[in-house]
């Protein structure tokens, strides 16, 4: 199990990655949660856009990592395979895909005898799949386990959604200040005034749940806001 592109290997399965820096309580939450459900080790790839996931976890042993990286393992792994022609839940035991590099039997070696896979795609205009892997050593997951760990991974992929829809105005001044302008430069190119611009800025805030102007700004470029 690793990154999700196959035409991006050299970047697959970095220790620890999120892909914003806005996102770190959530990845600590569910590298603490599937740490317990999944004592082998996980992989949770959340929002997958054109080319990289929001936010992505990899707690897998390094190790495996490694290995898999020096192999050039993803092309040909039945888990990345089923991830992205699926959706639900699956036994890595019964996805009854070939194995022609012998992924699984390596993995096993590496302490990853047993696990799931699951994938799901969110509705709306803006569909964006999310996909994780679990493992265990020691035997198959059971199917109380299997609901725990969906349900908790549905929840994750659910909490990284856009948290609210901004006005244009809203993700115009975002904008503006992502590329660096000042709250006094926005006013004039738009023709309004400073406490317009203010107002915007806080209601967008607001919305997303941020503390300042620039975790907003971070929150909304995550999200594909802006």
């Amino acid at each position: 199990m690793a990154h999700f592109r196959p035409d991006l290997q050299k970047h697959a399965l970095p220790p620890v990655h999120e892909s914003v820096n806005v996102w770190p309580p959530i990845a600590g939450e569910i590298r603490r949660v599937f740490a317990a459900l999944a004592p082998a080790g996980h992989y949770v790839a959340l929002r997958i856009g054109f080319l990289f996931p929001q936010l992505e976890v990899n707690a897998l042993p390094s190790d495996w990592v490694d290995r898999y990286r020096r192999e050039g393992y993803m092309p040909q792994d039945p888990l990345m395979r089923w991830l992205h022609a699926n959706e639900g839940v699956a036994r890595w035991s019964a996805i009854g895909l070939d194995d022609p590099r012998g992924v699984l039997p390596d993995a096993a070696r590496h302490g990853l005898r047993f696990g799931l896979v699951m994938a799901l795609c969110e509705p709306g205009p803006d569909p964006r799949r999310s996909l994780a892997s679990f493992a265990r050593a020691d035997r198959e997951f059971t199917c109380a386990e299997i609901a725990a760990i969906q349900d908790r991974f549905t929840r994750f992929a659910t909490a990284a959604r856009p948290p609210a829809v901004l006005t244009p105005a809203e993700v115009e001044a975002l904008s503006m200040v992502r590329d660096g302008l000042l709250i006094k430069e926005i006013a004039v190119m738009l023709g309004v005034t400073e406490g317009a611009i203010k107002q915007r800025l806080k209601g967008a805030r607001l919305k997303l749940g941020a503390k300042t102007g620039s975790q907003a700004v971070s929150v909304a470029a995550a999200t594909g806001m802006i």
